[in-house]
């Protein structure tokens, strides 16, 4: 079975050495002591470790059942709900107004970080509620806020999201989901959703649903949604459970992945509906709970990594497997472990380097919407809304592919059930394609985020890269291994942005035929920017003689190998990106 533990020493550096987060002037993070947080990620690391993770493997093989209109979830999975309920941890940074802690939204995320490597499938049923309860903050009414919220927070009932059907994915302007007003306010809304995660289950009292559907009167495309609340189970006046709404399980989804989350088929016949915000604006107040999932998709890209790096890092130093080529390093022994080996290192690293810096990249994403909520800062808003396809779209790839490298560290056993790696990269995978396929991402990037405000945030941005290499030029440590190579990657990325503006206008192909190199290429240049920020921070304590050496002199070890071997792709994605539309587009459709 394969083994989590939480990686809290890194956590907490990302947190306060490179972050300061005990030291900032964002309201709330004066609670962030180092002792406060190591505290709290103990607690979360013990419970992912000894609850979570062993049932991992459980929910793949288990799965969930639909029997006479009731999903069963995993054996040990209902038990383990009722341990992260009564822990609290889904209100950790929610409002105390509804029985939440309070904490900033960064603490929330190294905290949902633990809980997605130890067992992905299981977190979606209060991840899922997490962002649907900030929809409702955002837009719903008093009413829905007193009579939903509490129960959503303490987890004693779970929310969705309900955007798909059959016919439409990213084109919801194609939704046939109905809303028919009646007399008393309310709206029946009938038809069928499908790819909804947490959908039903037997883990909570009721399940809260935010469908997107069409009412009257509000035209053709997207400008005619409007949101609406669906309880599986009505609400009483006094906040009891009343008669089961017209919403029924059509089937569970079969899977590649996350076995033990509920994908079900959703069946809405005439079931009562609560407008959620303005009518016809549904959009906008479905995207409030987008904009989260995102980021914490992309978390779940490299939480995945993390756990299945763990994995293949225990087995590089056990499994023995011919000798050193430059002697042998186990002489007692029959052979060698595969670690000797440069090829294995290389894998290795390449996932330890990348899961790093993406939860470096990440915890900074997260830091900015802290900033921008609790301070009002506009230009956090526009930066965290700029990096947000970022996130999503480079941290899923590169996680997946960094699943299969620690799969491939294990050889013919990595394809084998028994070693449990095949899960991570089944698991990974959907986090390319969920809350917007990664080619969307790419398009949402280049063609809205890019140009936003005049492409203000991307030269924010650059000035940023700018200013801390400037900051930082006269560190000898530094200018070699980090300072170079990111002046040169964000060349590049400024080239490719030239290159958009320069030809976009008069060929749009050429712009979104790199639209997926351009996000690849500012991924990586987002990662070569935390790896130089870490590697200061990683300096400085060095020189203080603060810590624990070997942590920060491997720290500076790995940044290192990232810039030399990771980096330098930013060359090649922007000459895809300069090669514009031609190579792309001269096929025509029948020739495939």
């Amino acid at each position: 079975m394969p083994i989590y533990s939480a990686p809290v020493q890194d956590i907490q550096f990302v947190l306060h050495d490179l972050l300061e987060a005990d030291d900032s002037e964002i309201p709330g993070y004066e609670e962030l002591s180092r002792e406060f947080t190591a505290a709290v990620l103990g607690e979360a690391g013990k419970l992912a470790t000894e609850v979570l993770a062993p049932l991992n493997t459980v929910g793949d093989k288990q799965g969930c059942r639909l029997e006479n209109g009731t999903v069963h979830t995993p054996e040990g999975f209902g038990e383990a709900f009722e341990e992260i309920r009564q822990g609290g941890w889904n209100g950790l940074d929610l409002p105390e107004e509804f029985g939440g802690q309070g904490l900033p939204y960064l603490l929330g995320t190294a905290v949902g970080e633990i809980m997605v490597s130890a067992n992905m499938a299981l977190n979606m049923y209060q991840g899922l509620t997490h962002g649907a309860i900030n929809t409702l903050l955002a837009h719903g009414s008093n009413d829905q806020k007193a009579t939903y919220l509490p129960k959503m927070v303490s987890l004693e009932w779970t929310g969705t999201m309900n955007l798909t059907e059959p016919h439409c994915g990213t084109d919801l302007g194609l939704i046939r989901t109905k809303a028919e007003p009646r007399d008393d306010g309310s709206y029946a809304v009938t038809g069928q959703k499908i790819f909804i995660s947490a959908g039903d289950h037997d883990m909570a009292q009721n399940v809260i649903h935010l469908v997107l559907a069409k009412a009257p009167g509000g035209g053709a495309g997207t400008k005619g949604i409007s949101l609406f609340l669906v309880p599986k189970f009505m609400v009483n006046a006094d906040g009891t459970l009343g008669p089961r709404n017209a919403v029924n399980v059509g089937k569970i989804e079969e899977k590649m992945g996350i076995h033990g989350n509920a994908t079900c088929v959703m069946d809405y016949d005439g079931a009562t509906g609560y407008l959620v915000g303005e009518l016809h604006k549904g959009m906008r107040a479905m995207f409030t709970m987008m904009n989260e999932a995102r980021l914490g998709v992309g978390l779940q890209g490299y939480a995945q990594a993390e756990a299945a790096w763990q994995n293949a890092r225990t087995y590089a130093r056990d499994r023995l497997q011919g000798r050193a080529a430059t002697g042998a390093q186990n002489p007692d022994g029959p052979a060698d472990p595969i670690i000797v080996h440069p090829d294995v290192r290389r894998m290795l690293l390449d996932q330890k380097s990348f899961v790093e810096g993406a939860r470096a990249f990440t915890f900074w994403g997260a830091q900015l919407i802290d900033r921008a909520n609790r301070k009002d800062d506009a230009e956090a808003e526009g930066m965290i809304s700029l990096l947000t396809p970022v996130i999503k779209g480079f941290l899923t790839d590169k996680g997946f592919d960094s699943t299969v490298l620690a799969q491939q560290v294990f050889g013919g056993h990595g394809y084998i059930e028994e070693w449990g790696m095949s899960q991570f990269a089944r698991d990974a995978r959907i986090a390319m394609i969920y809350e917007g396929a990664n080619g969307i991402q790419a398009l949402d990037l280049v063609g809205r985020k890019l140009p936003q405000d005049g492409g203000r945030h991307m030269i924010v941005f650059f000035e940023m890269v700018k200013t801390f290499i400037k900051e930082n030029e006269t560190d000898g440590t530094l200018e070699a291994d980090f300072l170079d190579p990111l002046k040169k990657a964000s060349k590049d990325l400024q080239a490719a942005g030239m290159f958009f503006m320069e030809t976009g206008m008069k060929d749009p192909d050429s712009a979104l035929s790199g639209s997926y190199d351009f996000m690849q290429l500012f991924g990586h240049v987002c990662l070569g920017l935390m790896w130089a920020r870490m590697a200061k921070a990683a300096t400085e304590a060095l020189a203080h003689g603060a810590g624990d050496a070997k942590f920060y002199r491997t720290k500076l070890a790995t940044g290192r190998y990232y810039m030399a071997r990771q980096l330098p792709a930013t060359s090649m994605h922007l000459a895809r990106i300069q090669s514009g539309a031609g190579p792309v587009m001269s096929l025509d459709a029948v020739s495939f």
